[in-house]
C-alpha cells in the first residue's frame, strides 16, 4: 500500500493494543479492505464475500487469515469463525454496509451489532477516504495524471495519490444489559450508525475531504 499510494494514517492509537476489537469500515472502493489491512496497527481478519476466494488470490487470502462468507445466506460457519477471532483476542474487520456503495454508513446491516453484542468487543470506527479519487485536491491532481497512465488499472486509485485512513474512538454497541434480543440488536444498530456517521463527518473535516 505504501509503495503504490500515499496512505496517511490518523488516530491509529485509538485501536486497543491487545484484546478483541471490531473495526467498522466504510466501503466505497474495492481497495478499501486491502488499504486498511496494509495500514492498521494490528493484523485484521476481514469477512470477505466468497466469490473473491478463487485461484491464487483465494489461497493468499486464506493464508493471511481472511474469512470467507456467503452473503446470500446465513453463513453459520463464517459467523463461528468471526466469533472465534474475537474470542482469541484478535481484530475483526467488517464493512457494516455489507457491500460497496457510497461509503457513507447510511445503510447498516445487523451483523455488526450481533458480533459486537455477542462478543462484547469494542468497535473502532474507521473512515477510508480518497480511494475513489473523487475527493481532495491531491486526488484531483492524481486523477489528471491517470489520463497519462497514472493508474495500474482503471479500477484502482491513481498511483501515488493520497488516501486517508482515520481511526475513531472505540465504543461499546450494547446497552450493558447483555441482552441479544431482536430489539436489543436493533437498538444497538441505531447506536452504531450514529457513531459511525459522526466519525465519518469528523474524518472529512479533519482531512479536508
Amino acid at each position: 500500500m505504501y509503495g503504490l499510494w500515499k496512505p496517511r494514517v490518523l488516530g491509529a492509537w485509538q485501536v486497543p493494543a491487545d484484546g478483541p476489537v471490531i473495526l467498522a469500515v466504510n466501503h466505497a472502493h474495492i481497495i478499501d479492505g486491502p488499504m486498511l489491512m496494509g495500514t492498521a496497527p494490528r493484523p485484521v481478519h476481514f469477512l470477505i464475500k466468497k466469490e473473491i476466494f478463487v485461484g491464487p488470490l483465494g489461497r493468499f487470502l486464506r493464508g493471511i487469515g481472511q474469512l470467507e462468507v456467503d452473503r446470500d445466506s446465513t453463513d453459520r460457519a463464517a459467523v463461528t469463525h468471526a466469533l472465534r477471532v474475537l474470542e482469541c483476542g484478535g481484530v475483526l474487520g467488517i464493512f457494516p454496509e455489507g457491500t460497496r456503495g457510497q461509503g457513507d454508513f447510511t445503510s447498516i446491516r445487523a451483523g455488526l451489532a450481533y458480533f459486537a453484542v455477542r462478543s462484547g468487543a469494542p468497535i473502532v470506527p474507521v473512515a477510508v477516504l480518497g480511494t475513489t479519487g473523487r475527493d481532495g485536491r491531491e486526488s484531483d491532481e492524481a486523477g489528471d495524471r491517470s489520463t497519462r497512465g497514472g493508474r495500474l488499472i482503471p479500477a484502482l486509485p491513481p498511483l501515488r495519490s493520497r488516501c486517508d485512513i482515520v481511526f475513531g474512538e472505540a465504543f461499546r454497541a450494547g446497552d450493558g444489559s447483555g441482552r441479544r434480543t431482536r430489539k436489543a440488536l436493533d437498538e444497538a444498530t441505531v447506536r452504531i450508525q450514529e457513531r459511525l456517521t459522526a466519525h465519518l463527518e469528523n474524518a472529512k473535516r479533519l482531512t479536508g475531504r
